[in-house]
């Protein structure tokens, strides 16, 4: 072959592999895979989601490099239900665990919430079990929050565990600090950095022959609002000293930023970075008031509500996906995917086999590779309690663009059109009968093929005390006025 026709025959070869898209994984049949969670992030948190106040050029470069998701979803509107949905694959009604760990208490609110379990079962399949069975070194960094002692992740799966333990957020981001395998540190070290630096260690410490999981699990951007000082004062200056934006909250984000950068140019010092998988996403949607001071703190964008809820502003995430030689740069999925999939798809791009317990959510690995559709249309969540953001009991299914939310403290439906209502503004259930009795009907299917627990009428309701709270010691800022403690 002369030089003239291998040029040809190259070009060929590169328009053919072209023409396949960015769905052949150049790297290894196993590649690394790094889960990036952030706790209480808004849905529009990042400058490629549309924030114009907080800065994440970090994040944005990887959406630009990978594909970026506009409707994914957390498996709930709260932090331990969601961790436990997106590690094991299972709706949180089958696992019996729906509510934040150990869960607030409200003995005269209108329904008695069912019980929440101190932990996740021992039996509980987990990314990290199934990786580590094909070879893989596991570890968690950052926010467990699924169980103490006995329940810890080193429990399910994973080989290095620093910080993962029963806190559901710091006392204080800056040290010392009181977690599991991760104790000391001054007053002058902020968590956020604290962890990166462990999450360098840990990359560092992975051999270039063995795949890796890391679950990078930050404590940020969850109350209590705490920043290093220098980079708070940058945000007041940008919006003049007003107090919304909040300034502090943004330098939060911007740590979180930070921190995915410092793990990205770690791979790339390590040569680690043509053959990882980068997700980030987040546990549940931003909280919306701090309730001290009436001011909003996440950036969830048009959708409505927050943290606590199932209104879109509780478990829309963000969600983006860089997986170098398979997602197109720059891309953009509209097709709704959910925190379940993760444990299906990964073990799916790993090559393990599907773990032999149910799983509720299904492999997505085609969207990664460019696909514009699933088999599946039909999503489902389930939150028979009462959060400490002002949430009600519900449940909610959503189909195509169709949504409807049951109430269960009287069993009322409200339905929306995502799709030209996506802010959740204009109940239609009223206007569109068949179609809101079609979804309660399947929602109410759904509930029974998991063996939902569902709240039970309260004969001890009282109206006047409906807000008082029973919680585990140490009600937190989020919480409404007239906290009681156990």
């Amino acid at each position: 072959m002369n030089r003239r026709d291998f040029l040809l025959a190259s070009s060929a070869s590169a328009v053919g592999a072209a023409s396949l898209g960015w769905g052949q994984n150049l790297g290894n049949s196993k590649p690394n895979i790094i889960l990036f969670l952030v706790d209480d992030l808004g849905w529009g948190d990042f400058g490629c989601y549309g924030d114009r106040f907080h800065e994440t050029p970090n994040i944005d470069k990887l959406a630009s490099e990978g594909v970026k998701f506009t409707n994914a979803y957390a498996a709930a509107p709260v932090c331990s239900p969601s961790r436990a949905g997106l590690l094991t694959g299972q709706a949180p009604a089958r696992l019996q665990l729906t509510q934040w760990i150990p869960g607030s208490h409200f003995p005269r609110k209108q329904v008695l919430e069912p019980p929440t379990p101190t932990h996740l079962a021992a039996d509980a399949p987990t990314i990290a079990r199934e990786l580590k069975s094909i070879g893989y070194k596991t570890g968690a960094i950052g926010k467990w929050h699924l169980g103490g002692e006995g329940y810890l992740p080193e429990n399910f799966g994973f080989d290095v565990n620093i910080a993962g333990d029963n806190h559901g957020h710091p006392t204080s981001y800056f040290g010392p600090f009181n977690y599991h395998n991760l104790t000391g540190y001054t007053v002058g070290d902020y968590l956020t950095e604290v962890l990166s630096a462990k999450a360098e260690e840990f990359l560092g410490s992975v051999s270039k022959t063995q795949p890796f999981f890391l679950y990078m699990a930050e404590y940020a951007v969850h109350m209590p609002l705490q920043a290093k000082q220098a980079l708070v004062e940058k945000y007041k200056l940008k919006n003049g000293g007003k107090p919304e934006p909040d300034p502090v909250y943004a330098a939060m984000v911007e740590y979180v930023d930070i921190a995915l950068g410092a793990i990205r140019k770690t791979l790339e010092n390590l040569k680690l970075a043509d053959n990882t998988i980068l997700i980030v996403t987040s546990d549940n949607g931003g909280v919306g008031y701090q309730a001290k001071k009436l001011h909003r703190i996440a950036d969830n964008g048009d959708l409505r509500a927050g943290k606590g809820f199932l209104y879109e502003g509780g478990i829309r995430e963000p969600l983006i996906v860089h997986w170098p030689g398979v997602t197109r740069p720059g891309s953009v999925c509209d097709v709704p995917v959910t925190g379940l999939d993760f444990m299906p798809t990964l073990l799916s791009i790993a090559h393990a086999k599907r773990s032999p317990q149910v799983q509720d959510g299904i492999d997505i690995t085609g969207l990664f590779r460019g696909d514009t559709e699933l088999k599946r249309d039909t999503l489902y969540w389930h939150y028979p309690h009462y959060s400490d953001q002002g949430g009600r009991p519900a449940g909610a299914i959503r189909e195509g663009d169709w949504k409807l939310i049951e109430f269960f403290e009287d069993m009322h439906i409200e339905l929306y059109n995502l799709s030209v209502d996506p802010g959740e503004r204009y109940d239609l259930s009223s206007s569109f009968q068949n179609k809101a009795e079609d979804l309660r009907h399947k929602l109410h299917e759904w509930r029974k093929s998991v063996d939902a627990a569902m709240p039970r009428p309260n004969p001890e309701y009282n109206e006047a005390l409906a807000s008082l709270r029973v919680g585990a010691p140490g009600c937190s800022w989020e919480h409404t006025p007239g906290c009681l403690e156990d």
